[in-house]
């Protein structure tokens, strides 16, 4: 049987684990680990520290939440300072480890870590699984990832016409017997990460907390309690409040809640209660969701480069001043500084707030769009390094929107925020 170690990335979770799961059927002994890796908390060439205080501390609520669902099934985690190369190293060879269980990834860096870790332990067994899917790459209607087309509508037709969504994985078994971690480690404290705590600021859209069990009383309320999902497609492009969208994106960005257990819950609820556009548009946003990470597996490397995954030469600016103005909120455009003061303080921004300061900062001043995705990267509470990048990348004309749209801002605040609650929530307070 031998023991296993199960190693922790963005799936923060034992419900639809899959990693964790067979882990767990394969082994007496399991224990978990996750790695505060030392080079997210660094600061990028661009001043700004790659993962920021906002997701730093969701992330440890996360993890707190995690350890707990563990110990309930008899198994530790233990959460080092350290490069997973040398922190999974050394506890290969002290607890005599024959397997390695984990989420498959494949961008770079990530990619960089796991061939590091591969050199550096003899004698293991990998495996690595996907499952931050909601359509699972072994059932999508195409015969290699090259295949992907390039528009949404034409993936999420094949889509729903030819794939299904695979059963939820149910958590494991406890495990007997005694644990087989001699000493867990403490989980850093946002001081231990060089950051001072910090209180949520009152005008925030939502009280994000991290955790698998707060993902889904956010889901029970959201769907159940309020039925507010009903709305949600008239809804999701508000701008103020906890409920003009579902606000689960932290939740998925982190693995504590996978795409399909929304949308078995979402299906379950349609045949409860009801169907209609509303619960279909939070799957839609699903598979837009999948979509990203599907180009991402197409395309590589190319999502981060400035020609994106066009190869579009364009001539893109470097203007520090300009850089400043549109973070610290002092454009000539009161919509666009409302939305950067918002994620400067929360950590957070709506959609629709997403795709206006992107277009700003990349169409009308025709700044360096791999700028300003490094450093949503860093602020946004929901970061997912595939929709992060693949959404800059969409609205900065080198992805994947065949009309290559600018927005114009000023349309859209009278639009979407036509008496200035938001604008002003912002910029007067």
């Amino acid at each position: 049987m031998g023991k296993a170690l199960v190693w922790f990335r963005n799936d923060l979770r034992i419900s639809d684990n899959e990693s964790l799961k067979t882990a767990c059927e394969l082994h007496d002994k399991v224990i978990g680990i996750y790695c505060f890796d030392p080079r997210h908390y660094e600061k990028t060439s661009y001043g700004f520290k790659k993962t920021g205080k906002f997701r730093a501390k969701f992330l440890i609520e996360s993890l707190k939440e995690l350890k707990k669902n563990l110990k309930e099934l008899n198994i530790s985690i233990i959460t080092p300072q350290e490069k997973p190369e040398k922190a999974i190293s050394g506890l290969v060879s002290k607890y005599d480890i024959s397997d390695i269980y984990f989420q498959k990834e494949w961008t770079s860096e990530e990619q960089k870590v796991e061939n590091s870790l591969k050199k550096e332990v003899e004698n293991v067994k990998f495996h690595s699984f996907f499952q931050q899917f909601l359509y699972h790459p072994e059932d999508i209607p195409f015969d290699s990832f090259k295949e992907i087309p390039r528009v949404f509508t034409e993936f999420r037709k094949r889509i729903e016409k030819h794939s299904a969504v695979r059963d939820l994985i149910p958590p494991p078994k406890a495990k007997n017997g005694t644990n087989l971690l001699q000493r867990e480690t403490a989980i850093p404290r946002l001081e231990d990460l060089s950051f001072k705590d910090f209180k949520p600021d009152p005008r925030t859209a939502f009280p994000f907390k991290g955790g698998e069990d707060q993902s889904k009383h956010r889901l029970e309320d959201y769907v159940w309690k309020t039925e507010n999902i009903l709305t949600y497609k008239v809804t999701r492009n508000g701008l103020i409040g906890n409920d003009y969208s579902s606000k689960l994106s932290a939740w998925l960005a982190n693995g504590c809640i996978s795409p399909r257990y929304i949308y078995h819950e979402i299906k379950r609820f349609e045949k409860e209660v009801k169907s209609n556009q509303g619960t279909y548009w939070l799957i839609f946003e699903l598979m837009w969701r999948d979509f990203f990470k599907y180009i991402s597996l197409k395309h590589g490397n190319d999502i981060f480069k400035i020609g994106g995954i066009l190869n579009k030469k364009l001539s893109w600016k470097q203007e520090e001043e300009a850089f400043q103005n549109w973070i610290q909120g002092k454009t000539e455009e009161a919509f666009v500084n409302a939305n950067m003061k918002e994620i400067a303080n929360t950590g957070f921004m709506s959609n629709r707030g997403r795709q206006n300061v992107n277009s700003f900062w990349a169409k009308e001043l025709k700044q360096d769009w791999c700028i300003g995705a490094a450093y949503f990267e860093s602020l946004l509470i929901d970061y997912d390094v595939h929709s992060n990048w693949g959404n800059w990348m969409y609205n900065s004309g080198v992805g994947n929107d065949p009309r290559d749209r600018k927005f114009n801002i000023q349309s859209q605040a009278e639009r979407y925020d036509p008496n200035n609650e938001y604008q002003d929530l912002w910029l007067k307070n």
